[in-house]
């Protein structure tokens, strides 16, 4: 038998999964990301959790297949790091790091969005279609674009980047990238709690919102909307406006089959896709209406079944 290791590394901690050679998960596990002095243990501690694994299931070297990643960073299509702030990391190559410390010749290295999405196009919600945008609500937005059951790397790895698409030129608030006016202001949950904190302060609107003493959440927010709750639709219209202008813009440029939406916020479930779907078809042009929004479905394991799909690909 053949095997490949997946492994998603995260901030705090690297989220790691034995596969078959067909692509099915046998195991997963977690270890720490220890950042001191630049990151400099995170590969060394990767490695070595492979080979304990190696170890503990008495698995040849020889037997394993390869090695597929997701760094939270600019990653080259040949593996190289383009400065990885939050890891502490600076310019290097990855694959050839993790390659000198396995042992393993096959390792592929890829952005962390990036290869979620490959994971969802693969295993998750975007099976059966060859070219999808992956959008990712969480605390930001993310985004990783397949094409053709390919990454679409970009030259400097920041290929996807899609919260960062300038959907409101009136914006006086600075985003965390510097500029103003970006979608992940309005539809990241930051920029839900943001919106709703605002709104509530600024009107005497009426609204199960108001029964809250802590900044509101999307599961919040959702639930008022779904009440009909007058201040929660303002609120998601916003919210939906700028995502579906945001994709509209995306559409435009690559054109895929499917948009697949992930995160946090997407755990509302089909109100999201509808509300967004519903503004998308208003702003985007007759030729790219009709496409499908689905939910991801991987969860937090759509990193390593991407970083898998890398190796076999």
């Amino acid at each position: 038998m053949k095997y490949i290791y997946g492994v998603d590394l995260g901030g705090t901690t690297v989220k790691m999964g034995l596969f078959d050679e067909e692509g099915n998960m046998l195991e997963k596990w977690e270890i720490v990301t220890r950042k001191e002095n630049n990151g400099e243990l995170i590969l060394p501690d990767i490695a070595k959790a492979i080979a304990d694994k190696n170890e503990e299931k008495s698995i040849d070297k020889d037997d394993v297949i390869g090695i597929g990643m997701g760094v939270p960073g600019p990653i080259t299509e040949d593996g190289r790091v383009l400065k990885c702030a939050n890891l502490g990391w600076g310019i290097f190559s990855v694959a050839d790091e993790l390659r000198k410390l396995t042992g393993v010749e096959k390792i592929k290295v890829g952005n962390d969005a990036n290869v979620a999405a490959l994971g969802e196009q693969w295993r998750g919600g975007g099976r059966g279609f060859d070219s999808i945008v992956m959008v990712t609500l969480g605390t930001g937005v993310g985004g990783g674009i397949i094409l053709n059951g390919k990454i679409l790397t970009g030259s400097n790895g920041a290929a996807g980047e899609i919260g960062h698409l300038l959907v409101n030129p009136h914006e006086t608030r600075t985003c965390g990238c510097g500029k103003k006016g970006c979608l992940e202001q309005y539809s990241s949950a930051t920029g839900i709690t943001r919106m709703s904190k605002e709104k509530l302060e600024q009107t005497d609107t009426p609204s199960e919102l108001r029964q809250y003493d802590h900044p509101i959440t999307g599961l919040e927010l959702f639930k008022a909307y779904k009440n009909d709750d007058a201040l929660a639709k303002e609120i998601v219209d916003t919210f939906s406006n700028y995502l579906g202008k945001g994709l509209s813009h995306v559409a435009a440029v690559v054109d895929p089959q499917a948009f697949v939406i992930g995160g946090g916020v997407s755990k509302n479930g089909q109100i999201v896709l509808d509300v967004v779907q519903e503004k998308y078809e208003q702003d985007v042009m007759f030729a790219l209406k009709g496409k499908e929004f689905r939910l991801a479905e991987l969860g937090n394991d759509a990193g390593m079944y991407g970083a898998v799909r890398m190796v076999l690909s």
